[in-house]
């Protein structure tokens, strides 16, 4: 089995990811990891690089196709990534949901925890990330609806969406993980 995760920013989609991997005992891919050491490999933030790709298709292409090869190669993984279920169609598809503003409150905690991302160079403040996550699903609307007609963030093209907006992690971990072992094995 595949599963791929999208979501918002801030919905749990790493960690969940993370989760999963640990109890099913599959690999784990983060597609937006892969992007952010594109992005540093080329001296820019995630945001600059996302802004470069919304002209230029090479920044999104490398990560697509690397997911199409995962799917067609691999078995028992999990790919964390917002294109991640359009690149591996036969996956079990999960997008976590969150309101944006509770997006923007755990992101800022994260990081004033000492969590480290390219992008947050320019994030001092909650109202800092909440900008940047607008800034960022804009730039996703517009490089995907461009080279892919696709809207990442349609929950229509999923097999399960939860709204994390005011469940514990450990709640969200409970109701994703008891999904998925129901299509391990319906009759559970």
């Amino acid at each position: 089995m595949i599963i791929t995760i999208a979501g918002n920013a801030g919905s749990g989609k790493s960690t969940i990811a993370n989760f999963l991997a640990q109890e099913l005992g599959f690999e784990e891919y983060g597609i937006g990891k892969m992007r952010r050491e594109l992005a540093r490999k080329k001296g820019m933030t995630l945001a600059e690089f996302n802004k470069l790709g919304e002209k230029n298709f090479s920044t999104d292409r490398e990560v697509d196709q690397f997911q199409e090869k995962l799917g067609k190669t691999r078995d028992n993984i999990i790919v964390e990534g917002r294109t991640s279920f359009y690149f591996i169609p036969h996956s079990l598809k999960i997008f976590l949901y969150v309101d944006e503003r509770e997006g923007a409150k755990r992101i800022w905690s994260h990081l004033k925890g000492g969590a480290s991302r390219n992008e947050a160079i320019n994030l001092n403040s909650e109202k800092d990330v909440l900008e940047s996550i607008r800034r960022r699903i804009a730039s996703d609307r517009k490089r995907y609806k461009k080279y892919y007609n696709l809207d990442v963030y349609d929950s229509k093209h999923f097999d399960f969406v939860i709204d994390t907006t005011n469940l514990t992690l450990e709640e969200t971990k409970e109701r994703v993980y008891k999904f998925v072992k129901s299509q391990l094995d319906p009759r559970k």
